[in-house]
């Protein structure tokens, strides 16, 4: 069997290294690639019909209605499927399709919010599940296969290489509740909270007074910035507030201030789709694979076909996070594992 995924890779190589004389022959004669034998033509992708078979059983399509959203992997043979969580979050007519079949009956088992994935359920039998790597500690310029567009019954793959080293993607800007606050005095009031933000999923309002986190007294921002500090986006924090006399307690997850605020830059003008949520991760292995945040959730694979990550967000025009294997075998085992208790 060894021997058998050897050869295979080694046939792959060489495919692409005759691909590559080829198309350098095609370069000479003129400016641009005939449309096969571009990254995403026909010529391209036939080299990587060994990894699409693969893809085809591993992956996993979420659609709302008739709508693509996003991809997943399949973890078990029973119907278990990650995905990433903020994609499929508030659909009502969710479905999932794993190779050819269809599933409705669709059940949100748990969300790990740190990560941003999701682990669902469908009522299947015999699955593929992905077959996980030992390692992502991949080399720059490495090749790679991800999920492209696909068909009702077939999933087309694009391939691309990793294109930097592996690394934690802070939250951007910092953490935040989701708030605006003001100080009256010696207390610190809720002048409006934020759309979309933690603090509006808690129940927190507008003029609720901020009495503590995680059972830290805070009189003003710069306590609150204390009290945050070392947090991580998807992170829960215990809130302590006084509304209208009333103690209450809440439970408010973090935001990352530059994705809850956002004012598109020049960058993200250019770039296109790109996914809700992109920082905060931490630890990404990232490719250059031409992606959207509907091809989020999937399978990234090796020449070998086995899991070296799950693509997780699309950052820009050029990048793709991806959760590595070594992250992903931790997650996927501990959120099995806490379902069937």
């Amino acid at each position: 069997m060894e021997k058998m995924k050897r050869s295979r890779c080694s046939s792959v190589r060489a495919r692409l290294a005759v691909l590559w004389l080829a198309c350098a022959g095609v370069v000479s004669a003129q400016q641009s690639l005939e449309t096969t034998f571009r990254i995403t033509g026909d010529t391209v992708l036939a080299v990587f019909s060994p990894q699409a078979e693969v893809i085809q059983k591993c992956s996993a399509v979420f659609y709302d209605g008739r709508d693509e959203i996003a991809y997943g992997v399949v973890i078990s043979e029973d119907g278990y499927v990650l995905t990433k969580a903020s994609e499929i979050e508030g659909i009502e007519d969710l479905s999932v399709r794993v190779d050819k079949e269809s599933y409705k009956d669709v059940v949100v088992i748990s969300v790990d919010a740190r990560w941003d994935v999701a682990l669902v359920k469908v009522d299947g039998e015999r699955l593929e599940p992905a077959v996980f790597a030992e390692s992502s500690d991949l080399a720059q310029g490495t090749w790679v296969v991800v999920n492209g567009a696909t068909s009702r019954t077939k999933r087309r793959v694009l391939a691309g290489v990793i294109s930097a080293n592996a690394r934690e993607i802070p939250a951007d800007g910092g953490v935040v509740l989701g708030v605006e606050l003001g100080n009256d005095k010696d207390k610190l009031v809720i002048k409006a909270v934020t759309e979309g933000g933690g603090a509006e999923t808690a129940g927190m309002q507008a003029e609720d007074i901020l009495k503590a986190v995680d059972g830290v007294e805070v009189k003003d921002l710069e306590g609150l910035v204390e009290a945050l500090e070392g947090k991580k986006e998807g992170d829960k924090v215990s809130i302590s507030l006084i509304r209208k006399k009333e103690s209450l307690e809440l439970e408010v997850e973090l935001s990352a201030r530059g994705e809850l605020f956002a004012e598109a830059d020049r960058n993200d003008q250019m770039s296109g789709d790109f996914s809700k949520r992109r920082s905060g991760f931490p630890r990404v292995i990232q490719h250059d694979i031409l992606a959207n945040s509907q091809t989020m959730g999937g399978p990234v694979i090796n020449l070998e076909g086995h899991l070296v990550g799950m693509n997780i967000a699309r950052a820009n025009r050029a990048e793709t996070f991806a959760i590595p294997v070594e992250e992903l075998r931790e997650l996927s085992e501990r959120m099995l594992r806490e379902s069937k208790n």
